[in-house]
């Protein structure tokens, strides 16, 4: 993955030089997972969601959305998943549990009085751990990819302050190895973000995290389309160094008012041709389309954001223009608001062991997720921003739920496996389709090794609606991108590759 920048300035040196151990992480996936049951019916896009986000400054007769999703669940089949301690990500634990899996859905889960129906699959989990898929909000994979070289290093378009037109899926490239080894870390759903060089970075696109040809096929149907938003240092050191605005806080700030008052006046000339019918339509604009978004509700700000006095600052911006942001992420300091964040509905993703490398990332403490969560409402989120740290958020949600409870805050582990599952869910607007274990939603589900709170404990399985997407035991189900095929040793000998072997 290339770090950017904008990128390099927000990571501690140690992280840095982690990132070059990523491609080797790669190497050790191999073959392709598409064996062994009948072929998944289409994922259809529910009404709602993704299309209705597009609708700004466009006839309902028209296409919504031009990049419609294509996912396909993997091969499937019905399964009972059993004798395992079952944490669902909604405060319960069950010991010698059992999950029922079945059309891709959550069917049940219970204790030993589950009945098995006929004809499942039975999945021995005894002396394991069973949660629901591990969620990313914030991840550049696919846009900061391996290998990390400048031709692919598609996450920040830098170019102007307000780049909200742009959307993070069209750099996406699905070939990257990262989304493998995420996976093998339980990862099964993730929120890809353009970078933080921009008060406005652009949109964001939730993904199965599936192995696929095209975006299209990991866009995860009916998911709301986020925008990511940056405050603090990121697009005053980025534009002020090159003499324009923004280059002081003050310029932030007048620079998403700006923006929001052209985009209020943009949506007020479509609903009145949209209620009169009256003459010509307005030019459409992409990026006063996505901010309008915005303002009707429909697209999710999703906003960097260290220090608590600038997040109470955006909330305000946010009542200036009647709209909510949904996360704050990074969030150092959240635990100084935690109780406005709760009475606000806002989540807050931040990870637990990264500070100090620029001024704004001074003020943090190891419990801030668990302090953030104290209060009734909250919404504490671990996130990684990072390809390495994707694929052990359980390990980091491991080590701030130890920080709270060295601070005196009884925490459960079945209550802390919200922080990267459920909570993580809601944070971007999938809350009703994932992130916990219960009768009706995807069947998401990660089998570990042992208790996910360990930092011995490894995922052994992971279902992706209810498709079995890895297997540590079985290299049939440990995918790699065709991009990993063509490297010597996996697929072609180095011979091969030597004499021009395409």
């Amino acid at each position: 993955m290339t770090v950017s920048a904008p990128q390099a300035s927000r990571l501690p040196i140690s992280r840095l030089a982690a990132l070059a151990c990523l491609a080797a992480g790669a190497l050790a996936l191999s073959a392709c997972a598409t064996t062994g049951a009948e072929p998944a019916k289409p994922d259809r896009p529910a009404s709602g969601g993704a299309n209705r986000t597009l609708a700004i400054g466009l006839d309902a007769s028209t296409n919504p959305d031009p990049f419609p999703s294509t996912y396909q669940p993997l091969p499937r089949r019905n399964a009972a998943i059993v004798g395992g301690t079952v944490f669902t990500a909604t405060g319960l634990r069950i010991e010698n549990g059992v999950v029922l899996m079945a059309d891709g859905k959550v069917e049940a889960v219970g204790g030993t009085d589950t009945a098995v129906p006929a004809g499942y699959e039975v999945i021995d989990a005894r002396g394991r751990f069973v949660t629901p898929g591990v969620i990313d909000i914030h991840s550049h994979l696919g846009v900061y990819p391996s290998p990390g070289v400048m031709g692919m290093s598609d996450g920040n378009e830098a170019t102007s302050p307000n780049t909200a037109q742009v959307w993070a899926e069209h750099s996406l490239w699905p070939q990257d190895p990262g989304f493998n080894t995420a996976r093998a870390g339980g990862v099964t759903t993730l929120g890809i973000l353009p970078g933080s060089a921009n008060l406005f970075g652009g949109r964001g696109v939730t993904i199965r995290n599936v192995p696929s040809i095209t975006m299209q096929g990991m866009k995860f149907p009916s998911a709301p389309y986020t925008l990511k938003m940056a405050c603090g240092e990121n697009p005053s050191r980025v534009y002020g160094s090159r003499n324009q605005s923004p280059a002081t806080g003050m310029g932030n700030v007048a620079g998403y008012r700006a923006a929001f008052i052209a985009a209020r006046e943009y949506k007020e000339k479509w609903d009145k041709w949209r209620d009169t019918g009256e003459g010509s339509p307005p030019t459409r604009n992409l990026q006063n389309e996505t901010l309008a978004g915005v303002l009707d509700g429909s697209i999710l700000i999703q906003n960097h954001c260290y220090r608590a006095d600038e997040m109470a600052m955006m909330i305000d911006i946010g009542r200036e223009f009647g709209y909510k942001v949904t996360t704050f992420h990074h969030a150092i300091e959240a635990y100084k608001i935690a109780p406005q964040l709760a009475a606000e509905g806002i989540c807050a993703a931040m990870w637990t062991g990264w500070w100090g490398f620029k001024m704004e990332a001074l003020d943090a403490i190891e419990a801030n997720a668990a302090l953030v969560d104290a209060p009734e409402g909250s919404c504490a989120v671990i996130h990684s921003d990072d390809a390495e740290l994707t694929q052990r958020l359980n390990q980091e949600a491991a080590a701030a739920l130890a920080a709270g409870r060295a601070a005196g805050l009884d925490i459960a582990e079945e209550h802390a496996v919200a922080w990267f599952t459920i909570n993580a869910a809601r944070a971007i607007g999938i809350a009703d389709q994932t992130g916990s274990l219960e009768p009706g939603k995807r069947a998401d589900v990660v089998i570990w090794s042992a208790d996910p709170f360990s930092i011995y404990a490894r995922a052994d399985q992971v279902f992706i609606d209810g498709g079995k997407a890895f297997d540590r035991f079985d290299p049939a189900y440990q995918p790699t991108s065709d991009f990993e095929l063509g490297q010597p040793g996996y697929g072609l000998s180095a011979a091969s590759v030597s004499q021009g072997a395409r």
